[in-house]
């Protein structure tokens, strides 16, 4: 009923929804980066977009943007009362998702933004962002999470996630198990008038490194990045993002994406892993069917280009500089929070942690949810590194000393608990020494907790 609620609530609006135009992000991992590229290169063709991440890492106005950049407070605060004001005069019980979406849809018409990139947050079709009608439909892959909602085989996920396409849809599909393959196959047989591209056979990416030098900084590049909050205000001794700091020889990746629509070569990959170039591609993709749906109009290739390599997405391998009372360190902040995620990213934490400055070890600062498969996500990762477990301020998050009974029995490093984020970053500093690295994560919530706790504004 709540969840029907959300379409009552929209009409109690007056249809915010119905003057968008745009894609539904929907997938286990890897929702976040895809909308951010496809933001990116959506953006290349002139339109403003707007966008809805899900869910948020320290402030409610995140889950709000426009060209890739957060509302301001008041903006939030405006849209969300005429949502509130909707509720309550109805009398409408409304899932926290579904004000979410409502609250977005309602800040876009008042803006005189159109073209939206949306993320589902848990499932698919009774995802909220479901309500806006949006006819491209995006499955970034499928994986095992959020099971005691949506089922605990790859095929019930897939079930729960794919059903978000409507008949009329185009839908791209990511790179897929094959037990979710033929179930993503299956439910769409069940719709009528689709166009469906799938990763490896409508859709081929390759990559390749390159030096910095051979893809040259533009200066619309420079701009949209002050725009947006990055780069000339560092964080906390230097928040460096994804890569470190920039250097004119740095290593970039270099991405060629074919479509059936088209052909892109030298596409910048600015977020670390392997993961991105298939995010990245999945992107260039999903916009293509925006472009096939007469929804926007092709980017300009060197636009394209320049809004790419400014892509930037915060808490996913995000590497920060910083100092906690008298310990100064790199503080590493990963989103992963299923063993899939997890084994994702690791070779990319391995890589950090033959960086680090001290020649030790990192320490591992980790929280989850009450559901999560704690031992699973910390597999990928050495058993001998030492361990700091601590609960955030979610609803349903795990106690520390819950996390600790749930370790594999073969976990040798050192294990500690602290009641809160602040006292376990404290703690994990205590345990590397100075200039080592600390790694967060397991929930979003914690990654969030640790910006706040590091002074990094919301971005």
């Amino acid at each position: 009923m709540r969840q029907a609620n959300v379409s009552r609530l929209l009409e109690m609006l007056g249809r915010p929804e119905r003057g968008l135009r745009g894609m539904l992000v929907v997938g286990t991992n890897g929702k976040g980066s895809t909308c951010a590229f496809a933001v990116s290169a959506a953006a290349a063709t002139g339109e403003r977009v707007g966008s809805m991440p899900s869910p948020h890492l320290q402030e409610l106005r995140e889950r709000i943007r426009i060209d890739g950049v957060p509302v301001t407070r008041a903006e939030y605060v405006t849209a969300f009362s005429d949502v509130w004001q909707a509720i309550e005069c109805h009398d409408l019980p409304v899932l926290a998702q579904g004000v979410y979406a409502t609250t977005a849809a309602v800040h876009f018409r008042r803006a005189g933004v159109a073209l939206t990139v949306a993320e589902a947050s848990i499932g698919g079709s009774r995802a909220a962002a479901a309500e806006l009608g949006l006819d491209v439909k995006v499955v970034t892959g499928i994986g095992l999470d959020h099971t005691r909602l949506l089922g605990a085989s790859l095929a019930q996920i897939a079930e729960a996630k794919v059903a978000a396409a409507q008949d009329g849809d185009h839908v791209v599909l990511g790179r897929l198990d094959p037990e979710a393959a033929t179930t993503a196959e299956r439910v769409l047989k069940e719709r009528t008038g689709l166009s469906v591209w799938r990763m490896d056979h409508e859709i081929r990416y390759t990559a390749r490194v390159a030096e910095q030098a051979e893809q040259p900084v533009q200066a619309e590049q420079a701009g949209y990045a002050r725009r947006a909050g990055y780069g000339g205000h560092p964080g906390p001794r230097g928040s460096h993002g994804p890569h470190g700091p920039h250097s004119p020889h740095r290593p970039v990746t270099l991405v060629d994406v074919t479509t059936p629509r088209a052909v892109y070569r030298d596409l910048p990959c600015p977020l670390p892993g392997a993961h991105q170039h298939h995010n990245l591609a999945v992107a260039i993709a999903a916009v293509d069917a925006l472009v096939e749906r007469g929804h926007i109009q092709e980017p300009d290739a060197d636009r394209l280009r320049a809004r790419l390599a400014s892509t930037r997405w915060p808490g996913r391998l995000e590497l920060v500089e910083t100092r906690l009372g008298d310990w100064t360190g790199r503080v590493l902040l990963e989103g992963a929070t299923n063993p899939q995620g997890v084994a994702t990213v690791a070779p990319e934490i391995l890589r950090h942690a033959r960086d680090s400055g001290n020649g030790g070890p990192p320490v591992l600062l980790f929280a989850s949810m009450d559901d999560k498969d704690v031992s699973g996500m910390l597999a990928p990762l050495p058993a001998d590194w030492p361990l700091v477990l601590t609960r955030t301020g979610a609803p349903r998050a795990a106690d520390p000393a819950a996390l600790r009974a749930r370790l594999a029995p073969d976990r040798r490093g050192p294990c500690v608990t602290a009641e809160d984020t602040g006292s376990a970053l404290h703690r994990a500093a205590e345990l590397v020494g100075p200039e080592g690295l600390i790694v967060v994560f397991g929930s979003l919530y914690l990654v969030g907790e640790a910006r706040t706790a590091l002074g990094l504004q919301p971005a």
